[in-house]
């Protein structure tokens, strides 16, 4: 068998032809279809899949006890209440201190003249003043003071003498207990001794509890019906002068310590006498002033 071959370069491959040859050894094969299914027993192709976004998880309450859940509210709550009540106490403190500094710095200015008036914390009994003692007398009479049940402290210029009003009232009224009565004439004896002539303030204070006696409207009425009642007393009871003497209501505005707990508002009824370091010379009606 004769046969031609004939060979063509293509760029830099090889191709060979056999022309007049059926059995051509050259000829290509015929293509095989490629396909992409796995063939039984071949390892099965890896299919790649992104993550799901991570989704946030909650706490579950579905087998939680609901009595366990009203307790630990109800807890929350109280304790969020008294924090709020504490904190209100310190504002209220704050801003009694703030008052206090301010009569301090009244009461502390030179003697009026003949004729002038005297007023603690700008407004008070009007009446001339003679003479002033320091604050070093001040608090050194403080050692001198013998008030059962009563606690003098030293506050800027004055000195407050602090009487719980529950030794003196009846509960919710401005009745005076029989020892309460006795208290109050050894109280008036006491400042006489101790600070003969000096200016006394009668502060009436409240707790922030609901009044029971429906006879009161506020707690600011109460707290001038009980501070005229120890007014009333000294100047028909006692040697004290109405010239000496002004009235002042607080009701529940400057508590000492919180009103959280029974024993703070027990503390905060109370009457306050603070003793000025100016002296009164004359008698004159006392003016009753509402804080």
């Amino acid at each position: 068998m004769t046969a031609r071959l004939s060979i063509v370069v293509v760029g830099a491959g090889l191709v060979a032809t056999a022309l007049g040859c059926q059995q051509n050894p050259f000829r290509p094969a015929p293509a095989t279809p490629v396909s992409f299914t796995p063939q039984a027993g071949s390892p099965a192709t890896t299919t790649l899949a992104l993550a799901p976004a991570a989704v946030p998880q909650f706490p579950s309450f579905a087998n939680t006890d609901p009595k366990q859940l009203e307790t630990q509210l109800a807890r929350s709550r109280q304790e969020t209440q008294l924090a709020q009540d504490e904190l209100a106490a310190v504002r209220e403190q704050l801003a009694a201190t703030s008052t206090q500094l301010a009569q301090a710095r009244s009461v502390a200015r030179p003697a009026a003249p003949p004729g002038g008036d005297f007023a603690a914390g700008g407004q008070g009994a009007a009446s001339p003043t003679t003479a002033s003692i320091g604050p070093a007398a001040m608090q050194e009479g403080m050692a001198h003071l013998a008030i059962p049940g009563a606690a003098p402290r030293l506050d800027g210029g004055v000195v407050r003498i602090e009487i719980p009003a529950d030794k003196l009232f009846e509960p919710g009224t401005a009745a005076l207990l029989p020892a309460g009565a006795s208290l109050l004439s050894q109280a008036a004896t006491e400042v006489q001794r101790v600070y003969p002539g000096q200016f006394l303030g009668i502060e009436g204070h409240t707790d922030t509890e609901p009044l029971q006696n429906a006879t009161w409207g506020s707690a600011h009425q109460l707290s001038v019906a009980r501070a005229s009642a120890v007014f009333e007393f000294f100047t028909s009871r006692t040697t004290l002068k109405q010239g000496q003497l002004f009235v002042v209501a607080h009701g529940p505005n400057h508590p000492v310590v919180s009103n959280a707990t029974a024993a703070g508002r027990t503390r905060n009824r109370r009457i306050e006498l603070v003793v000025y370091p100016e002296q009164s010379a004359a008698d004159s009606g006392a003016t009753a002033l509402v804080d």
